[in-house]
């Protein structure tokens, strides 16, 4: 088995994230860089610290979210970073979605992954009606979203564990799950709502994981990495 772990490096610090990076390279599967980092350094930032960890997949998660010309454009600017995984907010609808896709398949073999955002893992069922979803179960309303983000082109979507094994029954096997929302027995959940620990999220269905804070602000985050990988029984590149 490869290594499912995206080590999410949740700093707008640039010699701490590529520190990080180097550091990680070898017990970890792929590094996310997200919006703040993003926003903080540009794409040069995000090509610096993935020079120090140039085997490993890049999860760009921006979270695109406009109308749909835009967010193709989006899409077009951020392949250059040559991302694996790049998202995109679900919530934008069918029309964003297709153009997010189609711009995405002009890269051939080297396109980046698409994956849509349903609901964050900071949100429970009582924030869905504070912000105008239709009272319902968390569970039905992901569903509803990974099956648009799919009948239009997406690649996977952002879940919380607690929907995985839900979706990998609807969806099938190939549709990749990116699972946030990780917690190692014994660690603070921080500001998730709908957590799980590595081994249960994968023995779900989840394809990847993403970990940030267990592993990078561990006082070995070295030795927090390895002890998920073991835990998980996994090398140290992933697919």
């Amino acid at each position: 088995m490869t290594n499912p772990v995206f080590v999410a490096v949740d700093t707008i610090d640039l010699a701490e994230a590529k520190m990080r990076a180097r550091q990680l390279a070898g017990v970890v599967g792929g590094v996310k860089l997200g919006l703040e980092f993003f926003v903080a350094h540009g794409p040069e930032g995000i090509r610096a610290v993935m020079r120090e960890c140039s085997a490993l997949p890049l999860f760009l998660d921006l979270k695109l979210h406009d109308i749909p010309n835009t967010v193709a454009g989006g899409v077009r600017a951020a392949a250059s970073l040559k991302p694996r995984y790049l998202t995109i907010h679900i919530s934008g609808g069918p029309a964003m979605l297709r153009a997010a896709a189609d711009e995405a398949a002009r890269f051939g073999a080297a396109r980046p992954r698409l994956l849509g955002v349903t609901v964050l893992t900071s949100m429970a069922e009582d924030d869905l009606a504070a912000v105008g979803f239709a009272k319902r179960a968390m569970s039905e309303q992901v569903e509803t979203m990974a099956r648009l983000a799919k009948a239009n082109g997406l690649d996977g979507v952002i879940c919380s564990p607690h929907e995985v094994a839900g979706l990998r029954r609807a969806l099938g096997p190939d549709f990749v799950l990116m699972v946030p929302g990780v917690r190692p027995a014994g660690s603070d959940a921080d500001d998730q709502k709908r957590v799980m620990t590595p081994a249960d999220a994968m023995k779900a269905g989840a394809t990847h994981l993403v970990i940030g804070r267990p592993i990078y602000q561990a006082a070995d985050p070295v030795a927090a990495a390895k002890k998920i990988g073991a835990e998980l029984g996994s090398g140290p590149l992933a697919a």
